[in-house]
């Protein structure tokens, strides 16, 4: 079962100032719950851009093949009853035209995906067989953008910038769909921001973070841990005291565009933070 067999495409123009050099594809999941480790997805939308102008929309909801809960189901509405006779996920994610590979190539955008839509997808496509490696892949997340000029949510953004209400809060298709509005009325709205990818990822990251999520952190010229137990301590002293929990973080995933300094760490290498 593939991708495009199941997916409904729709082919349009999106108004933008961006300028893409290879796909950007924007997406949002619907899941049973906020856990990345345990939760499931139940639904799936990405709408992927192409340099050139052309634009696909793809939704599907999928069986999560355990419950969901009562109080997801009043955030997103999506029921076990919705999902009862849905392929689970797993069907969908390998092939040369399953989910991996259609994410394959893209930079990617979304609301609030650095923390939890990235690594959602991450984990569930590792249970099923496949990989999404976001390494050299440039993100852009209206979130970030948002919450450095105008903290609120994303119906609030909407409001801000395109004008309108979000009817559709937490239907996955109609959240992408506005946070790409959203990111349109921003680039609009800030002449300042840049109008690449890879220049809209580099502005908006946090210059003392080490991975995406900010997880491990510069103090000063150390690598620290910026979460959890451990939140304030250096790798080098976890190395030194406490290797089980660079062990944890490296089995669990917990910084993986930035695996290599806990492997690193581990044997007593301990990189050095490259002068601006």
């Amino acid at each position: 079962m593939t991708l495009t067999e199941q997916f409904v495409d729709h082919k349009g123009k999106v108004n933008m100032r961006l300028k893409l050099t290879k796909p950007l594809l924007f997406f949002d999941l619907e899941t049973t719950g906020v856990d990345t480790q345990n939760d499931r997805i139940v639904e799936l939308a990405a709408v992927k851009m192409w340099p050139d102008g052309k634009v696909e929309e793809k939704c599907r909801r999928f069986n999560p093949l355990v419950p969901i809960p009562k109080e997801a189901t009043a955030v997103h509405g999506i029921s076990n009853d919705d999902v009862k006779n849905e392929p689970p996920f797993g069907k969908f994610v390998g092939g040369p035209q399953g989910i991996a590979a259609y994410f394959s190539g893209c930079d990617l955008g979304g609301y609030n995906i650095i923390h939890f839509d990235i690594p959602m997808l991450k984990v569930e496509l590792e249970r099923n067989g496949e990989s999404l490696d976001t390494s050299g892949v440039y993100v852009v997340d209206a979130f970030k953008i948002f919450t450095h000029r105008e903290p609120s949510n994303l119906a609030g953004a909407l409001r801000l910038y395109c004008g309108k209400g979000h009817e559709g809060a937490h239907a996955a298709l109609d959240d992408v769909l506005a946070t790409i509005d959203v990111l349109g009325g921003q680039l609009e709205r800030y002449p300042d921001l840049p109008d690449t990818v890879d220049g809209l990822d580099e502005a908006m990251r946090d210059p003392d973070a080490v991975d995406r999520e900010g997880k491990l952190k510069w103090v000063e010229d150390e690598m620290t841990i910026n979460f959890g137990r451990h939140k304030g301590r250096t790798l080098r002293y976890l190395a030194d005291n406490e290797s089980q929990y660079i062990r944890w973080m490296i089995d669990n995933k917990v910084v993986g565009d930035a695996v290599s300094y806990l492997r690193d760490a581990l044997v007593g290498h301990f990189a050095k933070r490259e002068k601006s």
